[in-house]
């Protein structure tokens, strides 16, 4: 009996594993948002945010985990922006370190700047994890566009993912 339990128990795991690993996450369209929220930590994932801004998909963008030693200046100079387009338009977010932090800080963003539906722009492999957080750090009735930035990732990246997932699922059953 417990051999057929730790069976299903890995197949599940196999199944689940494979399933994360072929239905990443994928780049969205042209869909309108009342801003863009992108999680640092990826390569493209600032590039993606600012073109969504610059095509007019959303007048706001919240850059979430940005290093501190960055200055406001040195961001606009590295990624084009223009001052006018940083003062109106773009918010440096230091305060998070990881995906959790990341969903707090947005949080609190979204209800200062009373933002209800967000593109959010992080790398397909971690775009599962990024939206389960922020959907537990805000309130409901927040709608999220998912847009990934494609990458290709490597086998070791896949199975840490996916096991932070399941981690992160786990501790949400266990603590409601």
């Amino acid at each position: 009996m417990l051999r057929r339990i730790l069976s299903l128990i890995l197949l599940a795991w196999l199944l689940g594993f494979i399933a994360f690993a072929l239905l990443l996450a994928q780049p969205a369209g042209p869909v309108k948002t009342d801003a863009v929220v992108v999680l640092t930590g990826g390569a493209g994932r600032v590039d993606r945010g600012i073109e969504a801004l610059r095509q007019g998909w959303a007048p706001q963008l919240l850059v979430s985990g940005v290093s501190r030693e960055v200055k406001p200046g040195e961001f606009a100079a590295q990624f084009k922006v223009s001052p006018e387009q940083m003062a109106c338009c773009v918010s440096l977010g230091f305060a998070a370190t990881d995906t959790e932090s990341n969903a707090r800080e947005t949080a609190i963003w979204m209800r200062e700047h009373k933002v209800t539906r967000i593109r959010l722009v992080t790398s397909d492999w971690h775009m599962r994890r990024a939206v389960f957080e922020l959907r537990h750090a805000m309130p409901r009735g927040v709608s999220i566009v998912e847009d990934a930035v494609p990458t290709h990732p490597t086998m070791r990246i896949l199975f840490t993912e996916y096991h932070k997932l399941i981690a992160r699922w786990i501790v949400q059953l266990v603590t409601g």
